[in-house]
Formats: structure tokens, sequence, C-alpha cells
């Protein structure tokens, strides 16, 4: 059976001498168990819509990444939450913005795909129909990190804007490919340190920062999400799979240079129905792995790793 995985935990000036030794290690660690939980699904056959929601469920709970646990905090000092999955068998999708309660966001956006006839949920109404659908919910503590905090104040102690303090764009997400060549992805963030008037980005965009299309690729992104908004840059990497001879790495450099030309950095994995992957950025780094039938497995940060 042939089948690939690939995930990321956010891109942006991720190097060694902005990494604490400890940091490194949690963020690895954390990104080999989304690898092995969605390695389990793919190995025993399973699709690849159950097994980017099971890696992405992985990274939601690991504090290291601004998603689920360790989002990061609005103007306000309050964590919400965006998701979105893509079933590239049928382009089925569903997805949710600003959500402050259920514990892992991209279940919830499975839901929606799965037991709604909306694509796309936000605010109260998404949190009531999480509810509704018996999802688990967490209390405000649970997302609230030290960290989170920290860097909301200092944002505020220089009376800057919405910015990412770090220039971390921590969002997680997940692209497969299954034993029968469908493909899905996922993505998941808590937006950017101080976003103010229910910011959304382009993670639970359809398009922007998620697709799946058995016909090209499933594709995850994580950056300056204006950029991508604007550039669609999930669905304009399938678009060129579909419609040129670009490689999946070709058309993700490719789509990032336009969104660089623009004054937008960050990153993108790519898996093709025939079990090629691919990863991109315009960053120092990106929080990643890969694992595949071939036996090929790698976890990685900086952007000398590969």
């Amino acid at each position: 059976m042939t089948w690939s995985l690939m995930i990321h935990g956010g891109a942006g000036r991720i190097v060694p001498d902005v990494l604490t030794s400890r940091q490194d290690s949690e963020a690895r660690a954390a990104l080999a168990a989304a690898l092995d939980a969605g390695e389990a699904i793919l190995r025993e056959g399973g699709s690849a819509v159950d097994a980017v929601e099971a890696a992405v469920r992985v990274l939601e709970d690991a504090p290291s990444f601004n998603a689920g646990r360790g989002a990061c905090f609005t103007q306000g000092g309050t964590n919400e939450l965006d998701a979105a999955i893509m079933d590239g068998r049928d382009r089925r999708a569903g997805a949710v913005a600003g959500v402050t309660a259920t514990r892992n966001p991209v279940a919830l956006a499975r839901a929606v795909m799965d037991h709604s006839p909306h694509v796309f949920l936000a605010g109260p109404g998404a949190d009531a129909f999480s509810r509704g659908q018996g999802l688990e919910q967490a209390p405000p503590e649970w997302f609230a990190t030290p960290e989170r905090r920290r860097q909301l104040e200092e944002m505020q102690a220089r009376g800057a804007d919405a910015f990412d303090i770090d220039m971390k764009y921590g969002t997680v997400g997940a692209v497969a490919t299954d034993s029968h060549g469908h493909v899905a992805a996922a993505t998941s963030t808590g937006g950017v340190t101080g976003k103010r008037w229910g910011r959304i980005g382009d993670s639970p965009l359809i398009g922007a920062g998620t697709y799946a299309d058995d016909r090209a690729a499933a594709i995850s992104c994580t950056g300056a999400g204006e950029y991508f908004i604007r550039e669609g840059v999930a669905h304009e990497i399938a678009a060129r799979l579909r419609f040129t001879n670009d490689t999946p790495q070709q058309a993700a450099d490719t789509v990032l240079a336009e969104v660089r030309a623009m004054g937008g950095t960050g990153g993108v994995i790519v898996a093709a129905p025939g079990g090629t992957t691919a990863w991109s950025m315009t960053t120092a780094g990106m929080y990643r792995g890969r694992a595949g039938s071939d036996g090929v497995r790698q976890v990685a940060l900086y952007g000398e790793e590969g």
C-alpha cells in the first residue's frame, strides 16, 4: 500500500538561537507524536481524512504550537480558535472560526462537514453546534499558556498592533494520501497575538489556507494570513497541479514566491494522490514532519534540515 503523510506546526523565524533546547525537543516530540497518530491510520488502510484529523488533534493538544492548547491571545485576553478540514474524494469541507470552548477545533470542523448542511460556522453558533454534537469542551484555562500571555503583554507594552511577537506563525496542519489514492487536508490555528474585531486568517478559509482535491493535491498553509487569503494559496497550488506540468514542489515554490512578492511570508505542505509530498517555505524555518509507506520518516524545524 502506498500512503504518505506530512504535517506542520507553523513557519517563521524558527532558528536555533531563538528556540531554547527545551522548546526544540518539545516541538520535535509533538511532531513525532502527530506523525504516529496519522501513520497508525494510514498503515492499516484507513482514510486520509481520518489521518489528518488525528494528526492535527495531537498538535492542537501540544502547547508548543499556536492552535488549541497554546493558542495566542486576542487583544481582549481571550482565545479564539479557527480550523478547517477537507476531503479530496468529493471536496466536502468543514470549517469553524472564533470558537472558544471546543478542545479540538479540527474535530468541530469535521463535525460541520459530516453532520451539517454547511461548510463554515463561526462564533457562538459554532460553539452551540459543538455542544449539540457532544464534542469535548474545555475551560478557558485549558487553552491559555503563560508564554502566550507573555507575548500579549509584551505587545501591549510596546503599544504595537496585532502582530506575532516572535514572527512564528504557529498554525498547525496535516495533509495525507491514503492507500486508495485519496487526499485530505486539515489546518488549525489560534490566529495572531493581539487580534481584534473578530479577525479571521487564512487557515479556516477553504481555498486559502486549506484545500484538498483528488484531481490535484491536499494543501495546508501557515503564514501571514492576509496575504495567503489574497493569493488564494491552497487553491492556487491545486490549480497549477491540475492545469500545468508543475510538480508539487514547483507549484508550491511558485505560489509562495508570488505571496512574497506581495509582502507576505510563510510555508505550505502538499500531498499529491500518487503519494508525492512537498514542503516549501519563505521563512527561516517551519515545524514540520513527514512519513510514508516508503519508510521515509523525518521531523525538522530549521530550514537547513532539508
